[in-house]
């Protein structure tokens, strides 16, 4: 069967023999705040240092926290025809279609229901196609002779965005050489399962353009209809024929070199390689699992210095501190060995860094050399557009170094930062949120959107979307406190309640508001928010693993494991920090 089910096998995972190898600082004893009780500095203080404690414990030796952007489909159906297809390999296709097995049944029903998989998305077909469940003349064309034209004009791959590109890159191969996998009796009975009419009589020709609705976020236009249709009927079938199956066989050439280079200059981590497949593997709490990336060590990492930060507490848990503060690499989304510096990821680490660098260096280390932040400034101005944004629109991260040293760059600096303020406002809803394109949805991207506008000198006094963008998120709050938006939000584009709060989601809001001052205004909402992450701690000191949370352009959902104890830690260190201040 077609559909898969991750592995159940229990066993200690990564985190907990973290957990059990290394000294842990005093347990603290849980609270719960009872109803009609107040959360006071001392409760949340208590919370804190007993998150801390157990964060702390997991920490790797390297100085990351491990985690896993979780997604098991793609490297079981990799697996299977990487290893040659045979029957002891198969079992890892998926489980035994029986009576007792309700999950498959129902998922075959909705399969087929909706279409069968001749309705199923672009990425779904290829993959299939590989399997050998669904025919290669199913699916729209990858020509492989795009990546051969001039690089100027705009339909050159090498203008697509980096994921896209490193995507298309290998399917374009993989669709010119019609690469299939042994054809097993397991194979053969899949193709029996996930279609309405038998294999042998599909109309292959009107399943190319067939996608179920719920799968179609934009539909294509009549310029891609066109050019589809075109690659199939005049291009596609060209290059197949003498002599411009010559001119294919070069492109192949072409394109074999390109991923040969990017291997390399990615020490073979890419989106996923063979060389690298146990990078990619991750025994979570519910079993093994594999990630989406090769991780996000740098990202999280600096935004759990954030977090640790916000609490006041780094003299008690400097040694953890320490240990982040080593882990510098080039500042990727992950470890640094793929070499592909991302924006917001850099932007992070600096405020991370220079944060760090404010605490005495007994404590955390000695601060990062000048010359490096230089680096990392120089780094972020190279990705500004032609608008004067950035890639990320991430600008608003560079604040921190202004003040640090504002002499360096400053003049492109204070432009860019006007620039990124003005086209975050630009994207403002009408109901005062923004769209979040890499996490669940409206309340991660508001929550970033106000944190950078407050950085680029906005307040809630002179900014009309601030204003706008915490009266969102005050209208989102649950009756019990927190905040819980559904997945489904990022499909359908609209705020999509899931009628429970969610402990990332309320940290989130809970950041947002602060950030925008809403503590001076009217601290009420923050503090039922307090109480209901409060009253979600576990007994361990960890916050609940809940939905997903993460998003990669509304089409593809996986999970931040590290994002349900950092934020909470996070919204309650500076909830915390700013009681404090206000007496």
């Amino acid at each position: 069967m077609v559909l898969i089910l991750e592995s159940k096998t229990r066993a200690d995972t990564p985190l907990l023999q973290y957990a059990k190898n290394r000294h842990q600082h005093a347990i603290h004893p849980s609270i719960k705040v009872q109803e009609g009780s107040q959360v006071t500095e001392e409760t949340i203080l208590t919370v804190l240092r007993r998150a801390l404690n157990q964060y702390s414990s997991v920490q790797a030796p390297d100085g990351h926290w491990p985690g896993g952007l979780q997604i098991l489909e793609r490297w079981k159906t990799c697996t299977y025809i990487i290893v040659g297809g045979t029957e002891r390999q198969v079992l890892l296709l998926g489980e035994v279609l029986d009576e007792s097995n309700d999950a498959l049944s129902k998922g075959r029903s909705w399969i087929l229901s909706h279409g069968s998989a001749t309705a199923a998305p672009q990425w779904a077909k290829i993959y299939l196609s590989i399997i050998g469940v669904y025919d290669w003349s199913g699916n729209n064309p990858i020509i492989p002779e795009l990546w051969m034209l001039p690089h100027f004009l705009p339909i050159h791959p090498g203008r697509f965005w980096c994921f896209c590109r490193m995507v298309y890159m290998p399917m374009a191969y993989i669709f010119a050489k019609k690469i299939v996998g042994p054809i097993t009796p397991t194979v053969l009975a899949i193709r029996d399962e996930i279609y309405n009419t038998p294999y042998s009589q599909i109309n292959w020709s009107i399943a190319r353009s067939s996608c179920a609705k719920e799968d179609i976020i934009y539909p294509p236009s009549w310029l891609q209809r066109f050019a589809m249709s075109s690659l199939n009927k005049l291009i596609e079938p060209l290059f197949n024929q003498w002599p411009m199956n010559k001119l294919r066989e070069k492109a192949l050439n072409n394109l074999m070199e390109h991923i040969h280079y990017e291997d390399e200059n990615s020490n073979y981590i890419g989106l996923q390689h063979l060389p690298r497949i146990y990078d990619f593997l991750w025994l979570a709490e519910d079993g093994m699992k594999s990630k989406v990336y090769v991780g996000c060590h740098t990202w999280e990492t600096a935004l759990i210095v954030q977090a640790y930060c916000s609490t006041g507490l780094t003299e008690e848990f400097g040694a953890a501190m320490e240990k982040a503060h080593i882990t510098k690499g080039s500042w990727t989304l992950s470890n640094g060995e793929n070499n592909w510096p991302i924006a917001d990821t850099t932007a992070e680490a600096l405020k991370a860094v220079l944060l760090l660098s404010k605490i005495p260096s007994n404590l955390v280390g000695e601060a990062i050399n000048e010359e490096r932040l230089y680096d990392a400034i120089d780094c972020l101005l190279s990705y500004v557009n032609k608008d004067g944004t950035l890639s990320s629109a991430e600008s608003k991260r560079t604040t921190s170094w202004v003040e640090k040293c504002p002499r360096y760059r400053s003049s492109e600096i204070e432009k860019i930062i006007k620039n990124g303020a003005s086209f975050i406002e630009k994207g403002q809803r009408k109901d005062g949120s923004w769209y979040g394109s890499w996490a669940v949805c409206f309340t991660y991207a508001t929550f970033f959107a106000i944190k950078g506008l407050v950085a680029a000198g906005r307040t809630y006094q002179n900014s009309v979307s601030i204003r706008k963008a915490c009266d969102f998120l005050l209208s989102k709050q649950l009756n019990t406190g927190g905040w819980g938006e559904d997945y489904l939000s990022c499909q359908i584009e609209e705020y999509v309640d899931r009628g429970s709060p969610h402990v990332v989601h309320t940290s989130m809001a809970m950041l947002g508001l602060l950030y925008a001052g809403q503590i001076e205004r009217d601290p009420a909402p923050l503090y039922r928010a307090a109480k209901e992450l409060i009253n979600m701690q576990l007994e361990t000191g960890e916050f609940p693993q809940q939905e997903i949370v993460g998003n990669f352009n509304s089409s593809l959902f996986l999970n931040y494991p590290s994002y349900c104890n950092l934020f909470p830690i996070w919204a309650l260190g500076e909830f915390r920090r700013r009681l404090l201040a206000k007496g």
